[in-house]
């Protein structure tokens, strides 16, 4: 069973992430706040056994790995997220995985178990979903490669979960929901779970 972990991450530069966290906080403390988001979610990833497939969105920086991470370094595609996140589950797919899961660095309560247990639900359901508490997701987990779920979907608004969930639902294709957790876009997200991120870095 060979199963991988897209990791799709920003290349970390001022003014260039957490853009609408910079509005409230400033682009160096949002430029922090991600750096240390991109920390956690490493951390929670090397204690699965999968392979790691990094996406950067501009230039491939592995400057914070070591050999021993077992990282493959890639560079995401053209186009809006949804062509993004196609290609980069048909290369992979192509690769011969069996099961290929897709986050972000947002998301610090992305655990290692939660991974496990998107890894486990594809046993029995075709898709799983990690509902974020936006309206998108912080994961989407599959084993073979739908399309529809990255057609005509309205990236980055409250939609995204609902309408993916109806694209499935339409098709008659199995899936299963983790538990909803706290994507870090705005001031108001980072409230809610600083103390928990900054509890974890110390």
């Amino acid at each position: 069973m060979k199963r991988g972990v897209i990791i799709f991450q920003k290349n970390a530069q001022k003014g260039k992430v957490k853009t609408r966290l910079a509005a409230g906080v400033g682009e160096d403390q949002a430029l922090e706040i991600y750096k240390n988001l991109v920390i956690i979610t490493h951390h929670q990833i090397s204690k699965v056994n999968c392979e790691k497939l990094l996406y950067f969105t501009e230039f491939v920086d592995d400057s914070d790995f070591n050999e021993s991470d077992s990282y493959h370094f890639l560079i995401q595609s053209e186009g809006d997220l949804g062509k993004r996140m196609a290609s980069a589950f048909q290369e992979q797919f192509q690769l011969g995985f069996d099961k290929l899961l897709i986050i972000g660095t947002d998301c610090p309560e992305l655990s290692s178990e939660i991974l496990e247990e998107a890894f486990a639900r594809l046993d029995k359901d075709e898709v799983v979903i990690g509902p974020a508490n936006d309206g998108g997701y912080y994961l989407l987990g599959m084993k073979t490669f739908i399309p529809g779920l990255f057609q005509k979907i309205p990236w980055s608004s409250d939609q995204v979960l609902s309408l993916s969930k109806k694209v499935l639902d339409f098709h008659n294709i199995s899936y299963s929901l983790l538990p909803t957790l706290i994507d870090v876009d705005t001031l108001e997200d980072w409230d809610l779970v600083k103390n928990k991120v900054l509890a974890t870095l110390e």
